[in-house]
């Protein structure tokens, strides 16, 4: 208590605001760790008569990201001085980003007391949806990797490779932290951090028990969705900020025969997608290598020759002659020998997708104001679209997620803004009220160094700087660290009552 005290104070000399007489007392405190391409946020909310209520959602940092571990250790660190204990932990799904830190800082992790973990339905063992899911993962965990190795033998020449080689290592960064561990193994750390009992794994549309003290306190289970379908929805032109496609995109690439390529190296298996049988034909590599053991393998390296791997010997030309074009002389540019590796990407895309639509969305209501809070991790349109058939009985009354979303003023923005992971007329255009406030932890100098494009993609900033008349923050904002606030954040206005950044890892806002 002291020191959470003493830090409101050093940000009240700089410049931060507090609440002004009268003021309601905040719902909660919100501190969100701006560690780069990452999710972290400790919830505080105070209780009359117990000790304040702590809610940690998610822990880690891109794999790419420069002193990443450094970074999050400091941060569990900084955790530890604000409370020694978590009464609830949120791992919201499996991509490094969000779960490192409770392998790389597992032994600070260890001075926290932690007394429930909470994780979605998709991480249960038990779950037979689960487990297919999972099972996907894997294959396709393994097959890029492959993949990833074999592009990588290819080298820099071919520049259209060469970014779909960057595409795959990019997506695999979620899976793989920097020494090559397993995201399962980070998330597997932090639902041990609960000792006295295995994690909850939450199902949506349901609303979680109320919490000692906090009996005013509503937390609602929106995502991830059940239906398989939507589950897979990556994009939908209607719901984006941008066109996309015309129709909803779902993961339809198949794992058995889309890639000719086995998990364990380079041996080829039966292809049912493939021109010929797996017995027909002479293998690529030992026809280039003028394999002489028959008269049909002598004729077939011929060919090659002759047609496809060049080059031939020059002819030789009179000077009434044009000159012969490269493309007679060399055949190589037929080749596509390692074209089909290009697939790997929208496996790569479908992979990162699916994933982000496994992700724990969390709506926080005050039963007094009606006010609702909305922690979406990383989910996209799919989950999004989702939400609208939610329903709970609360009472006397039915809630709908619409309704839900009318209500929010403020909103930890998905996916690190990205453009398909807020939806549009099912999303951000339901969230009318006037008092919106929204925090989004984005770098774009990382995301731009990833290789992720547009992050955070203009058309949701636009809307959000205008839903929220200027009330969304950035983790990569030039003010984090300096309590130099902009304009629209020096005086608490709608859902924001406070709000202190002395520190370059943190800003936190009292909600109200």
């Amino acid at each position: 208590m002291a020191k959470r005290a003493t830090a409101k104070a050093t940000a009240t000399e700089a410049g931060a605001r507090t609440p002004g007489a009268g003021a309601s007392v905040p719902v909660m405190t919100v501190r969100h760790y701006c560690q780069g391409l990452g999710d972290c946020h400790l919830i505080r909310i105070k209780r009359d008569g117990l000790d304040d209520f702590f809610m940690l959602i998610d822990c880690g940092v891109h794999s790419s990201v420069s002193g990443g571990p450094g970074t999050i250790n400091a941060i569990v660190s900084d955790i530890l001085t604000v409370t020694k204990r978590i009464d609830i932990l949120v791992v919201t799904h499996e991509h490094v980003d969000h779960v490192s830190g409770f392998l790389s800082a597992a032994d600070t992790f260890a001075q926290l007391h932690v007394d429930e973990v909470w994780m979605g339905w998709t991480e249960n063992p038990a779950d037979q949806q689960a487990r297919q899911l999972d099972k996907f993962k894997g294959q396709a965990i393994a097959l890029l990797s492959q993949a990833s190795l074999r592009m990588s033998a290819v080298g820099s020449s071919d520049d259209y490779m060469a970014n779909v080689r960057d595409g795959v290592r990019s997506v695999l960064g979620f899976n793989f932290g920097v020494k090559g561990e397993r995201v399962r193994k980070m998330r597997d750390e932090a639902g041990k951090l609960a000792q006295t009992q295995p994690p909850v794994y939450l199902e949506p549309g349901t609303l979680r028990p109320a919490i000692p003290g906090l009996d005013d306190l509503r937390i609602y289970v929106l995502g991830p969705p059940r239906d398989a379908a939507l589950l897979k929805v990556t994009d939908r032109q209607s719901e984006m900020y941008s066109l996309a496609s015309a129709v909803a995109a779902p993961i339809a690439l198949s794992l058995e025969g889309s890639f000719a390529l086995t998990a364990a190296g380079d041996q080829f298996v039966d292809d049912p997608a493939a021109p010929f049988d797996c017995n027909v034909g002479l293998p690529l590599d030992g026809a280039l290598s003028a394999v002489d053991d028959g008269e049909f393998e002598r004729a077939a390296v011929s060919f090659l020759a002759q047609h496809y791997s060049g080059p031939l010997p020059t002819p030789a030309r009179t000077k009434r002659q044009k000159p012969v074009h490269p493309h007679v002389i060399d055949q190589s540019w037929r080749r596509i020998d390692h074209d089909w590796l290009a697939m790997s990407s929208t496996l790569a895309m479908q992979l990162d997708d699916q994933t982000n639509n496994t992700s724990v969305v969390l709506a926080f209501e005050d039963a007094k104001t009606g006010r609702v809070i909305i922690f979406a991790a990383d989910a996209q349109i799919g989950s999004w679209l989702s939400w609208q058939d939610l329903k709970w009985n609360v009472g006397t009354d039915i809630v709908t997620g619409a309704d839900l979303l009318a209500r929010t003023v403020y909103y930890k923005v998905g996916h690190h803004g990205s453009q398909n992971a807020t939806a549009q007329a099912k999303g951000l255009e339901l969230m009318i009220s006037p008092d919106l406030s929204a925090f989004i932890p984005t770098n774009q100098k990382d995301a731009k160094k990833v290789g992720w494009g547009e992050m955070p993609f203009h058309g949701i900033l636009d809307v959000l700087e205008k839903k929220t008349n200027g009330r969304t923050m950035r983790a990569d904002d030039e003010w984090v660290g300096t309590n130099r606030f902009p304009p629209a954040l020096q005086t608490p206005s709608g859902s924001l009552k406070a709000i202190s950044s002395p520190s370059r890892y943190w800003i936190e806002v009292d909600i109200a």
